[in-house]
């Protein structure tokens, strides 16, 4: 047939347009929805960190992790970027600024960052030192907490000090004495009992204390940490009990120093009704205190403020359906205006909002080591094969061997219309196959051509159907068939634990090749003997994926995967499973298109989670010695034999408890 006098015709030597790119990659793992501006996707395939990584100027994560590796840092590694702390703290800081002159609020904001979100050094400190500059403090709610953050605020007295948990006399009494050492510190009264310790001990050291008292909230939370408010919270005071604290203070003559009311909603609060009920309660009952005469000055909502880890906006226990500024703005609006009915003057706003400040700065960075499903045994299926095993059973041939020969042929040569028809024959015969088998009628060498059969009929029908070709369920079944399972260097048990414990979703992406279309769809396995060690949920459109786009491994080139959002809680959450230790952890500062390191925390060694359990590592390596010794007598070894086994011996014990290139 004569072409069209109006067709163009294409150059043999034309360009061929590419049909994928990087920023198809940047939609498909929906970054611009969970990154908050932080990560980007960079022409050339690769994510990129950074304050402005959303507007092309951040750095390549690639890079820094080849740039650790040539230091000996290899994967897996978190890298924590204090840029992204300081943005955070100054988005908050800027959120209620704004609030409170929209709303002409007449007092101010403080936030205290809850040390136990991220209790590293290197967090606390950052977070600290950037905080101060907005006038920002710390929490604490334990007494190992309470010690740590005393030293560290040693050259800055005036930095406030939340002190939040169940307080034993040692710990009231640091307390009040640091309130001696010019401390601007505030203890929260959970219970009655604390009260009398507190009061005890200011007597002892002739202190007048400032403090506060948590309140039990008649409603509740919202999402998976909604029981931390309400009648069965664990933490606060009842309303009989809090009159009977105003009396006793009072009758002490020490009502002036109750200035701080705290409530606590949950950490995660993804549904914006719940953060209106509650700080609409909490501004009335701190208008109570007032009107008892206390003279109050902050008003602490705790934390709550969620963070969008799907990108959905959406009330989901993994998402949130408010902005940070929504957030400043109800709690600056509501507390205003139920001060305001009262006749009462407006107090400093206190959260501890510690998941929103620490969660965007830390990713999570490891190779895969390799992969196992249905790719590599489609590639070693064998027509010939099947037909010789029929032809040798010609007396009596298998009728579902033949079906599924029959429909291995047909999905690579028949119409699309019939595709599905053969994923459900291949699904039957194969099923038919494998009782067989079981009872007893076909050969394992059988069993194994079929495998073979069905995975290539599978694969070259999942290659073919595309679209709305096949019904949701079929399409969905399908899809999980043809998952490739790619096993990772990485405990989730240790650097994941909310992704097993509470099946909490994290972004997770590859960070390098995004310019190439991501043609394999896997779940992540990770290297401990346990089958919770993987990950099989991920953030979907609507609802979360079962699976992950990833591309094909490739022999000669690492391939890398980051988890992002994981600088709140995973680290100190954290256990041993099979001894796997804390990943090497990299402090690193961006700035435009360069990046360097403030710090650098190897993980731990075998020798360190050794000792974590109470073993003698030294002692190991003795009675490995007297071993070896006593086999080389025997003849058993010869001595360079000996000298390897020990030497490899002890490398081991001193080196990381991942896995390592040769």
């Amino acid at each position: 047939m004569p072409a069209s006098p109006d067709a163009q015709a294409v150059p043999a030597d034309a360009p061929v347009v590419p049909t994928w790119s990087a920023a198809d990659a940047s939609d498909l793992y929906r970054v611009a929805k969970w990154s908050d501006e932080h990560f980007g996707v960079s022409p050339t395939g690769g994510v990129t960190v950074g304050p402005e990584a959303a507007l092309g100027k951040g750095v390549e994560l690639l890079s820094i992790v080849r740039g650790l590796e040539e230091r000996g840092v290899g994967s897996p590694v978190l890298l924590r970027f204090a840029n992204i702390l300081d943005d955070r703290l100054a988005d908050l800081h800027k959120a209620f600024a704004d609030a409170i002159e929209s709303n002409n609020y007449q007092g101010s904001f403080c936030a205290a960052y809850p040390i136990k979100v991220n209790q590293q050094h290197q967090v606390v400190e950052e977070v600290s030192r950037s905080g101060r500059r907005f006038g920002f403090g710390v929490e604490v709610g334990s007494k190992p907490e309470l010690l740590a953050v005393l030293a560290m605020t040693a050259a800055h007295p005036e930095q406030l000090i939340i002190c939040n948990g169940f307080k034993d006399s040692r710990y009231i009494r640091t307390v009040v004495l640091a309130h001696k050492l010019g401390r601007r510190i505030i203890p929260v009264i959970e219970n009655l009992g604390e009260l009398e310790l507190l009061l005890r001990h200011a007597e002892e050291h002739d202190v007048v204390p400032v403090l506060g008292v948590r309140v039990k909230l008649a409603c509740s939370g919202s999402g998976r940490w909604q029981r931390s408010a309400g009648d069965r919270s664990k933490f606060g005071l009842n309303a009989d009990e809090l009159l009977q604290l105003v009396d006793t203070l009072r009758g002490r003559g020490l009502l002036d120093s109750l200035q701080l009311l705290h409530c606590h909603a949950g950490s995660q609060l993804q549904d914006v009704r719940a953060l209106k009920e509650i700080v609409t309660e909490i501004s009335h009952v701190y208008a109570e205190l007032s009107r008892a005469g206390a003279p109050m000055r902050y008003l602490d909502v705790g934390g709550g403020l969620g963070v969008d880890y799907t990108g959905a906006r959406t009330s989901d226990a993994s998402s949130m359906n408010y902005s940070l500024e929504e957030f400043a703005n109800h709690v600056v609006y509501r507390v205003g205006a139920v001060c305001d009915s009262e006749g009462f003057a407006h107090p400093t706003i206190v959260t501890e909002c510690g998941r929103a400040m620490t969660a965007y700065s830390s990713v999570l960075v490891f190779n895969v080591l390799g992969a196992s499903g249905p790719m590599a045994i489609a590639a070693r299926a064998s027509v010939d094969e099947a037909r010789a095993f029929i032809e040798e059973n010609k007396d009596d041939p298998p009728q579902p061997m033949l079906d599924l020969l029959m429909t291995h042929e047909t999905a690579h040569t028949g119409e699309d219309s019939v595709l599905l028809e053969c994923f459900h024959d291949a699904v039957e015969a194969r099923s038919v196959i494998h009782g067989l088998y079981s009872l007893g009628y076909l050969p394992v060498r059988a069993r194994a051509i079929a495998d073979r059969l069905f995975w290539a009929t599978c694969v070259k029908i999942g290659q073919r159907a595309a679209g709305d070709l096949f019904p949701a369920d079929d399409a969905t079944h399908l899809e999980e068939l043809l998952c490739e399972t790619y096993f990772c260097n990485l405990s989730v048990f240790q650097s994941l634990p909310d992704c097993w414990a509470i099946d909490q979703l994290f972004p997770i992406m590859p960070i390098h090749r995004l310019n190439e279309e991501p043609t394999v769809r896997a779940i992540l396995a990770d290297i401990t003997c346990d089958s919770d060690g993987a990950v099989t949920r991920f953030p979907g459109e609507n609802e979360p994926r079962t699976n992950l786009p990833v591309h094909p491994l490739r022999d000669d080139e690492p391939y890398y995967i980051g988890v992002f959002l994981v600088g709140a809680y995973q680290e100190t959450l954290g256990d041993l499973h099979n001894l796997f230790g804390d990943t090497h952890a990299v402090h690193v500062r961006v700035d435009g298109q360069r990046w360097t390191i403030e710090d650098l925390v190897k993980g731990d060694s075998v020798r360190e989670v050794l000792t974590y359990m109470q073993h003698d590592p030294a002692q190991f390596v003795r009675a490995m010695q007297r071993d070896c010794e006593g086999a080389v007598q025997r003849g058993e070894l010869s001595v360079a034999e000996s000298r390897d086994i020990l030497r490899f011996y002890d490398e081991g014990i001193s080196g990381y408890t991942y896995l390592e290139g040769e």
